[in-house]
């Protein structure tokens, strides 16, 4: 699957609640990813983002560290938060949003303490918005809900000409240097991460370093191995791949890759039953 046909042509460059690119089972903002698919039980783990896990029909675990388990439907977790889920038996609805945007700022605001349920009033609500899981529903909840904690800010037309030279060097393995960048921009590097800042609400490294993660993990939706997902996002290689997803989404890109080829089709009327025993198997 090329760049083209994963991003159908949904580049983020007016508005920061377009979206990047769609694939079944997944869908990205320049500082958000939503991916939806079978439960699983994770070990304990921490990684660097804003993460919520919701299931789609009944309820789930979730404890932070060594706490005593709490049972939910729905639950924020702070970033670099130690935690534990057991969602197993049912259809689950993952959002990973980056600590360092403000969307994720004022995601953690909601977060009491380390991980934080969500009301159940508030999860009816989503989980009728949802109806069927499809791209495009799960993107119209988004917008509606999870992307109103990032306030509304028009892009730069200095910054728009930058990100349209990412997205074009994306996986060219190139540097993408401040100075480089900032002289596309026309403006001192100062000033240019400043307003590249104030247009996207997060930082030009970790936004480059999304961009490369959700393109890594587009790809494996779409078929490729964990290799040439790596090349085509430009990591290193495959360890670097993996080692990204775990540190900043808690889970390896094969574990995205299998639960979102299983995704296709659920929706949130049939997808406990569908899928308990496939989910049972991960």
């Amino acid at each position: 699957m090329n760049w083209l046909g994963v991003a159908r042509d949904r580049t983020v460059l007016q508005h920061h609640r377009m979206l990047i690119w769609t694939a079944p089972g997944a869908v990205v903002w320049p500082a958000a990813m939503v991916v939806w698919g079978p439960g699983f039980r994770s070990t304990p783990h921490r990684h660097h983002c804003v993460q919520l896990v919701m299931t789609l029909g009944g309820s789930l675990r979730v404890r932070g560290g060594p706490g005593r388990w709490r049972r939910c439907e729905a639950v924020l977790v702070r970033p670099d938060a130690l935690h534990e889920v057991d969602a197993l038996g049912g259809t689950v609805l993952l959002g990973f949003v980056d600590a360092e945007s403000e969307l994720g700022a004022g995601l953690c605001a909601r977060i009491a303490g380390d991980v934080a349920a969500v009301d159940a009033r508030t999860v009816a609500r989503w989980r009728q918005a949802l109806g069927s899981l499809r791209e495009d529903s799960v993107e119209r909840w988004a917008s509606d809900y999870l992307l109103r904690a990032r306030k509304t800010v028009s892009v730069d037309p200095r910054v728009e000409a930058v990100l349209s030279h990412v997205r074009r060097r994306l996986a060219t393995g190139e540097t993408l240097s401040l100075a480089s960048l900032a002289s596309i921009a026309g403006l001192s590097r100062s000033r240019f991460m400043h307003l590249f800042t104030e247009s996207l609400g997060v930082p030009l490294r970790p936004y480059i370093l999304w961009l490369r993660l959700q393109r890594g993990a587009c790809e494996l939706i779409g078929g490729a191995s964990v290799s040439a997902a790596a090349h085509r996002a430009g990591f290193a290689d495959a360890a670097h791949l993996t080692r990204t997803f775990r540190r900043m989404l808690g889970v390896t890109p094969s574990e995205i890759a299998l639960r979102n080829r299983r995704s296709r089709g659920l929706s949130v009327e049939g997808g406990a039953s569908s899928f308990s025993a496939a989910a049972a198997g991960d």
